[in-house]
């Protein structure tokens, strides 16, 4: 018969009142300094995970004989019991903070605009560039184009520029290859005009064609000038053309854009490719010429002259059709040429061609999403 089992629990360092003591008051301490979640996970690890003090002075309580397993097993659960409820409260208070940080930094104002990428906006030359167009199509015209980067003969020579003409040289034209054997060099376009040649060139007679697009011509860019602007050029050859036909595409065109009613005047004026030429003017749409004469009305559109110039015309010159391979005899046609940002400056009382180019949403904006 064995002898008796007289194993002490006290003499067990681990299960010792004051050992289990000190581990519990190092839980505590560890678990109440936590200041973030993560740091408390880590005091959860320590001191309440399965190799923690209290964790593996529980197992020495299996080694104890019966009568010294009750004693033990209640100091060291009831240890392990207050970690656990300290780890709980702190959990509890550290989630709190938390919530309560998340709802200040990241707060939503519901009562902002929820679009806070504004759309954006079709630019108005476009938009008027295509109401003008639009004009001219209802009137059965077709619409041509070109590129922007010409060689020399369709800008000059094919529109009767001669070649000691002024805008043949660097300081009115963007020269982007000089001839290189050939007869000519390559320019910025300066108008929309050799649209004309290519139209003759490439279509069967009769010819009626409009050419929107952009041009190029070396101007610094002040309220009423760019370097880079946008012309309507128009285009009509056919048997028995006249200057009559022409007022009256005119005509129908102010009438179109601006309204009814408007009076249209040519000046005579002189351009390469049409003889004979003119200036078109319309009456002022805004005061219809009342406020000539009287200072106490004064009209910003018109400066109070009565009329707006709106662009240039004129019979195409023969030697135009003759480059194009038109017979003279039996054809004729007339051509003009509209600024489209001087239309849309006189239609919207833009003032600055700065505003134009510059690209500010808040400017292009203002005409909405037309289409």
């Amino acid at each position: 018969m064995s002898a008796p089992n007289d194993y002490d629990p006290v003499e067990v360092t681990a299960l010792h009142p004051d050992e289990v003591a000190r581990m519990l008051d190092e839980a505590l301490a560890a678990i109440a300094g936590a200041d973030s979640l993560e740091a408390l996970k880590e005091a959860k690890a320590a001191h309440a995970g399965d190799r923690s003090p209290l964790a593996l002075a529980n197992r020495e309580i299996g080694a104890l004989p019966p009568s010294a397993k009750a004693e033990a097993g209640k100091r060291v659960g009831g240890a392990r019991k207050k970690v656990g409820e300290a780890l709980k409260a702190r959990q509890a208070a550290l989630e709190e903070e938390r919530d309560a940080r998340v709802l200040v930094e990241e707060a939503v104002d519901v009562t902002l605009p929820w679009d806070r990428a504004p759309r954006g906006a079709r630019h108005p030359i476009t938009t008027v560039a295509e109401r003008m167009t639009d004009i001219f199509v209802g009137m059965g015209f077709e619409v041509a184009e070109g590129p922007e980067v010409e060689a020399e003969w369709y800008n000059f020579d094919a529109l009767n520029f001669l070649p000691d003409h002024p805008a043949r040289t660097m300081q009115d034209t963007f020269f982007v290859e000089a001839p290189s054997g050939g007869p000519s060099g390559r320019v910025l376009r300066t108008h929309t005009s050799p649209v004309q040649v290519r139209a003759l060139l490439s279509r069967e007679l009769p010819v009626y064609v409009v050419a929107p697009g952009t041009t190029f011509r070396t101007d610094e860019l002040d309220a009423t000038h760019t370097p880079v602007f946008h012309q309507l050029e128009g285009l009509v050859v056919d048997e028995g053309i006249t200057l009559a036909h022409l007022r009256g595409a005119i005509d129908a065109f102010v009438e179109g854009m601006f309204g009814s009613g408007l009076k249209t005047r040519f000046r005579a004026s002189y351009f390469p490719f049409t003889e004979p030429s003119a200036e078109v003017d319309m009456e002022c749409f805004v005061c219809r010429g009342a406020s000539v004469g009287d200072p106490d009305a004064p009209c910003r559109t018109c400066s109070s002259e009565g009329w707006i110039e709106i662009g240039g015309c004129g019979v195409v010159n023969p030697r135009v059709l003759t480059a194009a391979g038109v017979d003279t005899e039996r054809y004729s046609g007339w051509a003009f040429g509209l600024g489209i940002e001087r239309t849309l400056m006189f239609a919207n009382g833009v003032k600055d061609m700065h505003d134009m180019v510059e690209g500010d949403v808040r400017f292009t904006s203002a005409f909405g999403m037309e289409v």
